[in-house]
């Protein structure tokens, strides 16, 4: 690609050099798709009477190492399977566009795994050592999304691995590690949270699906079609909302929790943003928004837990 094209999209991603470099290759849009389960399910924790702030520290701390990691294996395996080039939209572009070696970004990538993994011990000396292999499997997922002969990101079944692994376990474990036991209430209320996840994931595919398609991949987005991934995406929306609604209703979540509905504004921005739209730059806001989403419920529901906790009403 010529320089003056290469800046022209620079431009229009408003990306910059020097430490935004890295900043971008951790994706920092992900990286509150690793914080709101930790943030839920302790405090769900807490309203149930236990919270160790230590543990919710080291907790968070390693979702959000295997978030970037997980992002960084993304760019990685993308880059050395040809998905990646200097055109590509959303992606870090630290390799293609910045000129970083592969091999120090997956270095970097082991590096956070690798920590995630100490603070994982400390985790388990504290609780459960069950809890390790839960880890395990959790990261082996999220090398496995791009990496190994049979990745997860050429499937339609990522986004259900996504909100898996990044909603309901991380959600679990999180509400686990503080009161030592797992009750159906936890894993009901960490599914508006998973569907939230997914959609960040189906939302990105809708965005890649041209070039995804051209790729081999067979996502659900390429599957349903531009059209009907985004009614799906409407759905999962939907489904999240309504179950909230009916949580709150059987006391399973405290009337606070209506609040989280204010989310709602940013779900709709990011259905009509992909509406009626072909490329992938113009479909950026519409993956953010969906981002947000996420963000602000989660940051909504753990802060109606923290009201309940503080001022209970229910």
């Amino acid at each position: 690609m010529n320089s003056a094209h290469d800046q022209n999209l620079k431009a229009s991603l408003n990306e910059r050099s020097g430490f935004q470099v890295w900043w971008r290759l951790l994706r920092p849009h992900t990286i509150t798709a690793a914080f709101v389960p930790v943030f839920v399910g302790t405090m769900v924790a807490a309203l149930d009477g236990s919270i160790n702030f230590w543990l919710f520290s080291a907790m968070l701390a390693a979702s959000i190492l295997i978030q970037v990691g997980t992002n960084m294996f993304n760019e990685y395996y993308d880059y050395i399977r040809g998905l990646d080039n200097e055109t590509s939209v959303g992606i870090g572009g630290a390799i293609v566009r910045d000129g970083v070696r592969p091999r120090t970004v997956l270095v970097l990538a082991l590096t956070f795994f690798v920590i995630a993994i100490l603070l994982g011990i400390y985790i388990c000396a504290s609780s459960s050592w069950w809890i390790a292999l839960i880890g395990t499997v959790s990261m082996l997922c999220g090398y496995l999304y791009t990496g190994g002969p049979y990745p997860l990101a050429y499937t339609p079944f990522g986004e259900f691995a996504a909100g898996l692994f990044m909603g309901t376990i991380i959600i679990a474990i999180s509400y686990y590690i503080q009161t030592l036991e797992i009750t159906t209430d936890i894993i009901l209320i960490s599914l508006p949270v998973a569907l939230f996840v997914g959609a960040i994931l189906l939302a990105n595919n809708i965005r890649d699906r041209e070039g995804d398609k051209t790729n081999g991949r067979k996502t659900l987005a390429i599957l349903f079609g531009h059209k009907g991934a985004v009614t799906f995406l409407k759905s999962m929306f939907s489904v999240a909302y309504v179950a909230t609604v009916i949580f709150i209703f059987v006391g399973m979540l405290p009337l606070w929790s209506f609040i989280t509905l204010i989310s709602g504004f940013k779900a709709r921005e990011a259905v009509q943003g992909f509406k009626h739209k072909s490329s992938p730059l113009e479909m950026m806001p519409a993956m953010k928004a969906t981002a947000q989403t996420n963000t602000f419920y989660g940051l909504l529901l753990g802060l109606s837990l923290l009201l309940e906790l503080n001022f209970p009403i229910s």
